[in-house]
């Protein structure tokens, strides 16, 4: 796997770090959430109805690319909701013990955060069907012909999903949420206002130009943004006096490899490989996870959703192409019309 500063996902080389960053440039409430207005004014909506009844909100399932605030958008749920949340993970939940574990300790009203959600065990997923719908609990007591089931009432919560792969969930768990949301890619000008606040907050001098600037390669991404910031303010640390400007920037970034749409060394490598050596695709997945040596999922989640967005990237039922932009961008010659495309390899 390739380590790489515009990957979306938390960095595994120093998670410790990576987390008290984001909490602490994390927002608490509506207001403070750049972005998603969409998004915002629906859950708004439901918050208050939902505190006018006297009752949870409906569970709500949030999906999109990584990287762009689902497990903040909770956290913000839970504040706007005064109520307390409880964060866990699809991998983390291993057996219907588990589940039973943190469903039992919940109060009425509490929030449960669910991240890769599915990647949850199938026999604990089966568990949850009934907790999320009619807040029970059923448990198998002994095995063989003395086994009996013990059904436990449990407390009005709320659980709070994300997935950055809608398609790998369950149709009856995806049936149980009342909400189903997707945090779309920021605009380059509230990737600007995520930078000015975090600066702020990390008492980080940036002038507007540089903000606006490194908006444009964080991939429309927060959590990508909130990352350059950190690695520009420490080449401006080391290399000017701590003041973050346009030259500091420019200087940073090309040391990162990281070119004006937000490209590094391994999205150019995977564009170049389709022109050059299939012409321009259409190529299957499978193929370009060997290119890059990635998984296919990686590929899936982390490539291919920014390469789309900005139009460098195409799904075909063939496979995937590149466009004519990405032809500009990498400075390459298109092939002239009517040159054979080569098959999909899948």
């Amino acid at each position: 796997m390739i380590d790489r500063i515009v990957d979306a996902k938390a960095d595994d080389t120093d998670v410790a770090q990576e987390v008290e960053l984001e909490v602490t440039l994390r927002p608490r409430d509506f207001a403070s959430y750049t972005g998603q207005e969409r998004l915002k004014e629906n859950l708004k909506l439901a918050i208050e109805a939902a505190q006018k009844r006297g009752e949870p909100l409906d569970h709500i399932l949030l999906h999109g690319p990584p990287g762009l605030g689902k497990t903040t958008m909770a956290s913000v749920i839970a504040h706007e909701m005064g109520a307390q949340i409880r964060i866990t993970s699809g991998p983390a939940i291993e057996r219907a013990g588990d589940l039973a574990s943190l469903l039992t300790n919940l109060q009425d009203g509490d929030i449960l955060f669910i991240d890769e959600i599915h990647r949850l065990n199938r026999t604990v997923e089966e568990v949850l069907y009934s907790a999320m719908e009619d807040f029970k609990l059923d448990i198998m007591l002994g095995k063989g012909p003395s086994a009996r089931s013990l059904r436990l009432d449990l407390p009005k919560f709320t659980i709070i999903g994300a997935t950055t792969r809608t398609g790998a969930l369950a149709a009856p768990l995806r049936d149980r949420f009342g909400m189903i949301n997707r945090l779309e890619f920021y605009k380059p000008n509230e990737i600007q206002q995520i930078i000015e606040r975090a600066a702020q907050i990390l008492k980080v001098k940036i002038d507007k130009p540089a903000a606006a600037e490194l908006a444009t390669r964080a991939r429309l991404t927060p959590r990508i943004a909130n990352r350059l910031l950190k690695r520009v303010r420490d080449y401006a640390d080391v290399n000017g006096d701590g003041i973050i400007d346009t030259v500091l920037t420019h200087k940073a970034l090309k040391l990162l490899d990281i070119d004006e749409l937000g490209l590094d060394t391994s999205d150019r490598m995977l564009l170049a490989a389709i022109i050059e050596n299939y012409k321009g695709g259409p190529v299957g997945v499978e193929t370009l996870a060997a290119i890059t040596a990635e998984e296919r999922s990686t590929i899936e989640d982390f490539y291919e959703p920014y390469l789309m967005q900005i139009g460098l990237l195409e799904r075909t039922p063939r496979g995937r192409k590149v466009t004519h932009k990405t032809y500009a961008h990498l400075g390459k010659q298109q092939p002239a019309s009517g040159t054979s495309e080569q098959p999909a390899l899948l």
